[in-house]
Protein backbone atom coordinates (compact mmCIF):
# COMPACT_ATOMS: atom_id res chain seq x y z
CA UNK A 1 0.00 0.00 0.00
CA UNK A 2 2.83 2.42 0.78
CA UNK A 3 2.69 5.96 2.12
CA UNK A 4 -0.59 7.39 0.82
CA UNK A 5 -3.94 8.63 1.99
CA UNK A 6 -6.01 5.82 3.49
CA UNK A 7 -3.04 3.64 4.45
CA UNK A 8 -2.90 1.98 7.86
CA UNK A 9 0.32 2.57 9.78
CA UNK A 10 1.92 1.39 13.01
CA UNK A 11 3.47 4.03 15.27
CA UNK A 12 6.89 3.28 16.80
CA UNK A 13 7.92 6.58 18.41
CA UNK A 14 6.61 10.12 18.87
CA UNK A 15 8.80 13.22 19.34
CA UNK A 16 7.37 16.74 19.77
CA UNK A 17 9.21 19.31 17.66
CA UNK A 18 7.07 22.45 18.02
CA UNK A 19 3.46 23.50 18.64
CA UNK A 20 2.61 22.83 15.00
CA UNK A 21 4.85 19.84 14.22
CA UNK A 22 5.34 16.39 15.75
CA UNK A 23 7.78 13.84 14.34
CA UNK A 24 6.54 10.24 14.30
CA UNK A 25 8.49 7.12 13.34
CA UNK A 26 6.07 4.70 11.70
CA UNK A 27 5.83 1.82 9.29
CA UNK A 28 3.34 0.52 6.75
CA UNK A 29 3.31 -3.19 5.89
CA UNK A 30 1.33 -5.57 3.72
CA UNK A 31 0.96 -9.32 3.57
CA UNK A 32 2.48 -11.00 0.50
CA UNK A 33 1.16 -14.14 -1.26
CA UNK A 34 3.01 -16.42 1.14
CA UNK A 35 1.33 -14.74 4.14
CA UNK A 36 4.49 -12.97 5.30
CA UNK A 37 4.38 -9.25 6.09
CA UNK A 38 6.62 -6.99 4.00
CA UNK A 39 7.37 -3.39 4.92
CA UNK A 40 6.26 -0.95 2.21
CA UNK A 41 7.27 2.18 4.11
CA UNK A 42 9.29 2.90 7.22
CA UNK A 43 10.54 6.28 8.33
CA UNK A 44 9.99 9.56 10.09
CA UNK A 45 6.88 11.55 9.22
CA UNK A 46 6.00 15.10 10.29
CA UNK A 47 2.46 15.59 11.59
CA UNK A 48 1.87 19.20 10.54
CA UNK A 49 -0.63 21.74 11.84
CA UNK A 50 -1.64 22.39 15.42
CA UNK A 51 -4.53 19.87 15.38
CA UNK A 52 -2.54 17.00 13.84
CA UNK A 53 0.56 17.73 15.95
CA UNK A 54 -1.42 17.78 19.21
CA UNK A 55 -3.38 14.64 18.28
CA UNK A 56 -0.11 12.86 17.41
CA UNK A 57 1.26 13.60 20.89
CA UNK A 58 -1.34 11.20 22.32
CA UNK A 59 -0.05 8.30 20.21
CA UNK A 60 1.91 5.50 21.86
CA UNK A 61 4.15 2.72 20.55
CA UNK A 62 2.27 0.13 18.46
CA UNK A 63 -0.81 2.33 18.00
CA UNK A 64 -2.49 1.87 14.63
CA UNK A 65 -3.60 4.89 12.63
CA UNK A 66 -5.26 5.51 9.28
CA UNK A 67 -3.66 8.33 7.30
CA UNK A 68 -5.83 11.16 6.01
CA UNK A 69 -4.36 13.97 3.91
CA UNK A 70 -0.66 13.41 3.23
CA UNK A 71 2.07 15.04 1.18
CA UNK A 72 5.55 14.09 0.00
CA UNK A 73 8.06 16.71 -1.05
CA UNK A 74 11.73 16.59 -1.95
CA UNK A 75 14.51 19.12 -2.15
CA UNK A 76 17.80 18.75 -3.98
CA UNK A 77 20.82 20.49 -2.43
CA UNK A 78 23.39 20.95 -5.17
CA UNK A 79 26.31 21.70 -2.82
CA UNK A 80 25.88 18.37 -1.01
CA UNK A 81 24.65 16.46 -4.06
CA UNK A 82 21.77 15.15 -1.87
CA UNK A 83 18.03 14.90 -2.27
CA UNK A 84 16.00 15.23 0.93
CA UNK A 85 12.52 13.68 1.05
CA UNK A 86 9.94 15.00 3.52
CA UNK A 87 6.77 13.10 4.47
CA UNK A 88 3.87 15.06 5.99
CA UNK A 89 0.52 14.09 7.51
CA UNK A 90 -2.16 16.76 7.94
CA UNK A 91 -4.85 14.59 9.56
CA UNK A 92 -5.38 11.00 10.64
CA UNK A 93 -7.61 8.82 12.75
CA UNK A 94 -6.59 6.44 15.48
CA UNK A 95 -7.74 2.92 14.57
CA UNK A 96 -6.62 0.70 17.40
CA UNK A 97 -4.09 0.98 20.17
CA UNK A 98 -2.07 -1.56 22.10
CA UNK A 99 -3.62 -0.30 25.35
CA UNK A 100 -7.15 -0.83 23.99
CA UNK A 101 -6.29 -4.38 22.90
CA UNK A 102 -4.71 -5.12 26.28
CA UNK A 103 -7.75 -3.76 28.13
CA UNK A 104 -10.10 -5.89 26.03
CA UNK A 105 -8.08 -9.07 26.52
CA UNK A 106 -7.85 -8.52 30.27
CA UNK A 107 -11.62 -8.00 30.36
CA UNK A 108 -12.15 -11.27 28.49
CA UNK A 109 -13.31 -9.65 25.26
CA UNK A 110 -11.97 -10.85 21.90
CA UNK A 111 -11.10 -8.63 18.90
CA UNK A 112 -14.71 -8.74 17.62
CA UNK A 113 -16.13 -7.57 20.95
CA UNK A 114 -17.47 -10.98 21.97
CA UNK A 115 -17.01 -11.90 25.63
CA UNK A 116 -18.53 -15.39 25.40
CA UNK A 117 -21.43 -14.56 27.71
CA UNK A 118 -24.03 -13.53 25.16
CA UNK A 119 -25.85 -15.79 22.68
CA UNK A 120 -24.92 -15.61 19.01
CA UNK A 121 -27.60 -15.61 16.33
CA UNK A 122 -26.56 -18.52 14.11
CA UNK A 123 -29.75 -18.68 12.01
CA UNK A 124 -27.92 -17.34 8.94
CA UNK A 125 -24.99 -19.77 9.12
CA UNK A 126 -24.79 -22.31 6.24
CA UNK A 127 -24.49 -25.34 8.54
Amino acid sequence: MGFRSGSYATVWSVDPVSDTRTSVRMSISRKNREGVYETDFSGFVDFVGSAAANQALSLRERDRIRLGDVDVTNKYVKEKNMTYVNYKVFNFEKVNSASTANARSSAGVDADGYSGDEDIDDSRLPY
